[in-house]
């Protein structure tokens, strides 16, 4: 019998997965000079944290003592620094 919480941790789990995979991708397809650029910290710097991030997800989930970490690394890098090295990499304009 499926119970309710069972359910939430389940989708809870792979979308903080799907959240993890979606910043390293982004992350390593993002130009190398482009975080020098935005004065963000360097490509293979993200990719390794990004990449820690989803290994820590997938082997202990969102609910541990490391999840946590590793799922705001992955909003920091969606939210901070991925519009950064995007504006850039479009020079710069909103259009």
């Amino acid at each position: 019998m499926l119970s309710f919480n069972g359910v939430l941790l389940d989708v809870l789990s792979l979308a903080t997965l799907a959240l993890a995979a979606w910043a390293l991708a982004d992350a390593l397809i993002r130009p190398a000079a482009g975080y020098v650029a935005a004065g963000k910290l360097t490509k293979p710097g993200w990719g390794a944290i990004l990449a820690l991030s989803l290994v820590v997800l997938l082997l202990m989930g969102p609910m541990s003592f490391l999840g946590l970490p590793a799922v705001i690394a992955a909003i920091v890098y969606l939210v901070d620094v991925r519009p950064a090295v995007r504006g850039l990499s479009r020079g710069g304009s909103s259009w």
